[in-house]
């Protein structure tokens, strides 16, 4: 039976991330290595890094794992495993929890593949994980079926780096950049660069979003999605 997520406990929920959650997944992201983000009861943003290396890392209750989720006493003493192979990273719960493991609202049977922004529920406590700096590789594709996501144009790309540009100074509170600073350095008009937004807040889902807080989501999920990397912020 499926687990529906609680979108309040997700640590990455719309509207959830202040500053400094932003600034620390930021660097998370720049590492360049998996991780695991949450919530602990006090509303405090953790990240967990597993490493690599043909390794495994234990999930649980217990202090002694290590992720140690103790403050909730729905997840069993010894929940779940992470195991990493060749770099990519699976959840194993082969009936070692006893209220289960559920990720995107699927139980878990056994070996299950994490792919960038899953979200993993263990008794209360969710998970996002988030694949850094590894290389994304596209589900396979059924026969008969084309590729999911469009490409960003040129000038939707050149728009998105100006819009983070104040991301990459190493302000502690940066703020998005202007329509007219990205004007300037893409050589658009003012009109152009609200119309290339309009077009990247609907390609992002962010249209229902609140107007004031339209461009700083865009910006963190670039980010976040290693669409724009530090390099083009340079």
């Amino acid at each position: 039976m499926a687990l529906r997520l609680n979108k309040d406990s997700d640590p990455l929920a719309p509207h959830s991330r202040s500053p400094s959650d932003l600034k620390e997944l930021l660097a998370a992201e720049r590492a360049g290595k998996p991780f695991l983000v949450f919530r602990d009861p006090d509303g405090k943003l953790g990240v967990f890094m597993p490493g690599h290396g043909g390794s495994s890392r234990t999930i649980g209750r217990r202090p002694e794992m290590d992720l140690s989720i103790a403050w909730d006493g729905e997840v069993s003493g010894l929940h779940a495993e992470l195991h990493d192979l060749s770099g990519e990273w699976t959840i194993v719960d082969d009936g070692l929890s006893t209220n289960g493991t559920f990720v995107n609202d699927q139980r878990v049977g056994g070996r299950q593949r994490l792919r960038d922004e899953d979200r993993i529920r263990m008794g209360r406590t969710v998970l996002v994980y988030k694949a850094g700096g590894a290389t994304p590789v596209q589900e396979t594709i059924a026969a008969g079926e084309g590729p999911a996501l469009a490409q960003l144009t040129d000038t939707q790309r050149g728009v998105l780096i100006a819009l983070c540009r104040p991301y990459g100074d190493g302000s502690a509170f940066p703020t998005p950049a202007s329509n007219q600073k990205i004007a300037e350095e893409v050589f658009l008009s003012v009109d152009a660069v609200k119309m290339h937004l309009r077009r990247l807040f609907a390609t992002f889902e962010l249209t229902e979003v609140p107007q004031n807080e339209k461009r700083a989501r865009l910006a963190e999920c670039v980010l976040q999605f290693g669409l724009i990397s530090e390099r083009d912020l340079r």
